[in-house]
């Protein structure tokens, strides 16, 4: 009879508590979208550029880091075929379905199962001396490099815009806030992983 009970924590692996079972993993998974889809909905218009401030790659990297590359990878899929579908998930900045993955943010969608599944790859192949909060950060940073060469990338392409241009729409005015949720993840990472040894 196959176990239910969750992994146990592997101090080189990071979190590794994920249920055994197909439904349990489904579960997080889901669980993992409605994340991004919150905090798709805290979202900033600006007036400079056709890419809102929102909270989206911040979830997008704790759900790597905590999920795994595997898991976090399959969810923002998951993520994305909600969206496609019509389901209320992408930053209501933007028309919603379909048409959000064709228009200028849609670089920064089609990153998110790259970038989680990298965070997830680095925070458990970099060696970890004392503390896990420096390699989950380098795993946010890392992502967030995914992140913004594919959004910047298709931008520069939809909008045929030169790479400096491009620069200066979609990257560097998000820069400081991008520093600011790599920390936020980092931390939540490293709480989280706190919590699960307590029990």
């Amino acid at each position: 009879m196959q176990s239910t009970l969750p992994l146990q924590l592997n101090p080189t692996q990071g979190i590794q508590e994920l249920p055994r079972t197909v439904a349990g993993k489904a579960f997080l998974a889901i669980g993992a979208t409605a994340l991004v889809a919150l905090c798709a909905h805290v979202s900033l218009p600006l007036y400079f550029t056709p890419v809102p401030l929102t909270l989206q790659t911040l979830a997008v990297i704790l759900v790597g880091l905590t999920l795994g590359p595997g898991l976090g990878c399959s969810a923002m899929v998951l993520y994305l075929a909600e969206g496609a579908m019509g389901l209320p998930v992408f930053s209501p900045q933007g028309p919603g379905g379909i048409a959000q993955l064709l228009g200028p943010t849609a670089g920064f969608l089609f990153s998110y199962p790259i970038a989680a599944a990298v965070a997830g790859s680095v925070v458990r192949v970099v060696p970890v001396s004392r503390s896990q909060f420096p390699v989950a950060v380098l795993a946010g940073i890392a992502a967030s490099v995914v992140i913004f060469s594919m959004g910047a990338g298709w931008i520069a392409t939809l909008l045929h815009l030169s790479p400096a241009a491009a620069w200066h729409l979609s990257v560097a005015p998000f820069l400081p806030g991008e520093a600011l949720k790599i920390i936020a993840a980092a931390a939540a990472y490293v709480a989280l992983r706190r919590w699960r040894r307590r029990f």
